[in-house]
């Protein structure tokens, strides 16, 4: 009989990973963060600001896909993160059909202050770790982030 359980190891790896997401996703996090920054920004926007200076130039299509938002959505949150001159939308410049968002000099100043309070928020949570836990937490953590890229960009190739 073969064992199409997952091992406790891995679930134990998924489940992590999982209560990871719920607490970034809990929309309170993003209003705590934009409060903590001391910015004033709807918490909807917050998370498309950062993809935005962190992933740009991108395109909204892109954007949405990372979020799990439908493309319109997407739009019309960019319009208002654009009227804020938080960001621009521009033609990407590999496809001239296609919006790709970049971030302005206001939009880096209020991702720099958002920066400086995830930075304190993540330092308050690894109290008590060495530096070497955190170098260690850091190292492994983009490995595993990157597999999973790689995994998914495979999956999503229909040659593979």
């Amino acid at each position: 009989m073969h064992n199409t359980h997952m091992s406790a190891e891995m679930r134990q790896l998924h489940g992590a990973v999982l209560d990871i997401v719920a607490v970034m996703n809990r929309p309170q996090h993003d209003g705590k963060m934009v409060e903590a920054a001391g910015i004033k920004l709807d918490r909807a926007l917050f998370p498309l600001l950062v993809l935005v200076e962190r992933l740009g130039p991108i395109a909204l299509g892109e954007l949405a896909d990372r979020v799990g938002r439908d493309h319109t959505t997407i739009s019309r949150q960019a319009a208002k993160l654009e009227a804020l001159g938080l960001i621009q939308r521009q033609a990407s410049r590999d496809d001239r059909r296609v919006r790709a968002a970049v971030i302005t000099d206001a939009g880096r100043q209020m991702t720099d202050r958002i920066d400086a309070a995830r930075e304190a928020i993540m330092r308050r949570t690894l109290t008590g770790w060495s530096g070497e836990e955190v170098a260690a937490l850091v190292t492994l953590t983009r490995r595993y982030a990157d597999a999973m890229l790689e995994q998914s960009a495979r999956l999503a190739d229909p040659q593979d």
